[in-house]
């Protein structure tokens, strides 16, 4: 079984499987909306900029002051609340697994609405089911009812909201994240039971990525793929 993105600047030894489901789908959302002049909201390093390579013109990342990724890579520092660029100044929105660490998501959204063009797209993930992350900045998990409330109420044509995993690869990829977490109480890198938990969390990946052909419980969904856009008659916003 081949891993193509093992090579993703986010994939590790305990969770690539997360990437192998996500990635396909976030990047044929890229290939059949995304355009011109890309905002990538909340872009920390800018891991999905090569996603974009052949389909925009232009990748232009913002994040916050305080972020705890590398700052090398942000073109922008500003708030998702208030991003400091002008209205219907971009073709396309991109903001990947950051709404859950804002506060105020719906205020997030309005935001986006604004800078984008009319009839241009917005794609985002956010997770479902997932285990607490970037504390103490981690606010939310949404349903697909909610994120289609929270779009939809800030003046979005909703596209698409697609769950990107069923139950087995959620279970499995949350429990490697808890075997890697607890791996050192058995010693370092030279004891036996450090490579045993690794061999057995790569075992899990590859087995959950197989049974994901199969497994239908979107219900369970790791994250939820979400494609929204902007009114071509919504002149004023």
């Amino acid at each position: 079984m081949i891993r193509k993105y093992k090579k993703f600047k986010l994939s590790r030894p305990f969770n690539w499987l997360i990437f192998e489901i996500i990635l396909p789908d976030l990047s044929e959302a890229i290939k059949l909306y995304a355009k011109g002049k890309l905002l990538d909201i909340g872009c920390g390093e800018k891991p999905f900029k090569s996603l974009t390579e052949g389909y925009i013109e232009e990748h232009v990342g913002v994040d916050h002051n305080e972020t705890f990724h590398d700052k090398g890579n942000i073109d922008i520092f500003g708030s998702a609340y208030a991003l400091p660029v002008e209205d219907k100044s971009f073709d396309t929105v991109l903001c990947t697994d950051v709404l859950e660490h804002l506060e105020e998501p719906d205020k997030a959204i309005n935001e986006a609405y604004r800078v984008l063009k009319p009839n241009a797209y917005a794609i985002y993930t956010v997770p479902f089911f997932w285990h607490i992350h970037e504390a103490p900045r981690d606010f939310y998990r949404f349903t697909e009812f909610g994120l289609r409330y929270l779009f939809e109420k800030n003046n979005f044509t909703v596209v698409s909201i697609q769950p990107l995993s069923g139950f087995i690869v959620m279970a499995s990829q949350e429990f490697c994240y808890y075997l890697w977490s607890g791996r050192r109480v058995l010693g370092g890198k030279w004891s036996p039971f450090y490579w045993a938990i690794l061999a057995l969390i790569q075992c899990i990946q590859y087995v959950a990525l197989f049974m994901n052909r199969y497994d239908k419980s979107y219900q369970f969904s790791i994250e939820y793929l979400i494609v929204a856009k902007k009114n071509a008659s919504d002149r004023n916003a």
